[in-house]
């Protein structure tokens, strides 16, 4: 007599499993993307302005200099063996292997628009 709610139920159950496996994946792909171009941000970054730090600056600045660079190298490290570019450190716990490509151009082509935008923004101002 209830055989057909239950069948329904189950049906349902096994609808709202596959929708969130979907969600999670979907999930698991942006936060991928998310973390490849900030440890690759934060590599750059940090390499250069350490490399500029030490250099340029003097005691404690030098000290802080290396240390800003070494930070920038391991993360660096990192980011190359969880897009496996390192293959003989093993397997990572995480890839990054979709989303390097994608999130670079975005990030080229945010810096192009900006320099453009800012560009036109310095092209107003000195007609003015």
């Amino acid at each position: 007599m209830w055989d057909w709610f239950f069948k329904e139920r189950e049906v349902m159950k096994l609808q709202f499993e596959e929708e969130m496996k979907e969600m999670l994946c979907e999930w698991c792909e942006w936060y991928h993307f998310l973390l490849s171009m900030m440890m690759l941000a934060f590599t750059v970054v940090s390499v250069i302005t350490g490399i500029f730090t030490a250099y340029f600056g003097s005691g404690k600045s030098r000290a802080v200099g290396a240390i800003l660079t070494t930070m920038g190298l391991v993360v660096g490290v990192f980011f190359l063996w969880f897009s496996w570019v390192l293959p003989f450190l093993g397997q990572p716990p995480i890839g990054f292997v979709g989303c390097i490509l994608p999130g670079i151009s975005a990030v080229i082509g945010t810096i192009i628009g900006a320099l453009i935008a800012l560009g036109i923004f310095l092209l107003t101002i000195m007609k003015a």
